[in-house]
């Protein structure tokens, strides 16, 4: 993994200082990351499933990408970075909502995050990075839902998090675009 500084934050998404990226998740210290959510045009979720060799979570489905703004980046050209750099793709992101999550996980790492979720509406196919990603697949929330219920161990602790609430601000995000 290359050296990568993520920045620290505080309870009000404050700017504290930066840390190396893996010594923040070692600590369990409280950092900005982003989170993006790629719908088709059928309402389908784009879902990723982690490369094997990631240093954690590998293996793992999850959402469309997920990542960490460098220090001095907003969090919407980290969002566009992060999801050109995983699934090779462009598009127009809108910022939905934030939350705040600690998540140890069971390589005693922690994601303690401010995380900013974005959605997106596109149809082009994903051109994954290898490093990143080793698979994709679109389904209907309604059968991500299903999914989960059936195999949680399957899917990422912070998607699996983030998810209960997907359906609400889905629904909400479309609404305001017909009317819009």
């Amino acid at each position: 993994m290359a050296f990568t500084e993520v920045v620290l934050v505080n309870e009000q998404d404050r700017p504290v200082g930066t840390m190396e990226k893996l010594q923040a998740h070692r600590e369990g210290l409280l950092h900005r990351a982003i989170t993006v959510y790629l719908f088709n045009p059928q309402g389908e979720l784009l879902l990723q499933r982690r490369a094997i060799e990631k240093y954690h979570c590998g293996g793992l489905w999850s959402n469309t990408c997920c990542g960490h703004p460098v220090p001095n980046e907003q969090t919407p050209a980290a969002a566009r970075r992060r999801l050109f750099e995983e699934m090779g793709l462009h598009c127009v992101l809108t910022p939905i909502f934030d939350l705040q999550y600690y998540l140890p996980l069971s390589n005693g790492l922690v994601e303690h995050e401010f995380d900013h979720v974005y959605f997106g509406i596109t149809s082009q196919i994903p051109k994954l990075n290898p490093v990143e990603a080793m698979d994709y697949r679109y389904l209907s929330l309604s059968q991500v839902q299903e999914d989960i219920l059936r195999q949680p161990s399957r899917y990422t602790p912070w998607f699996l998090l983030t998810m209960a609430a997907i359906p609400d601000y889905y629904y909400e995000f479309m609404r305001q675009r017909r009317a819009g």
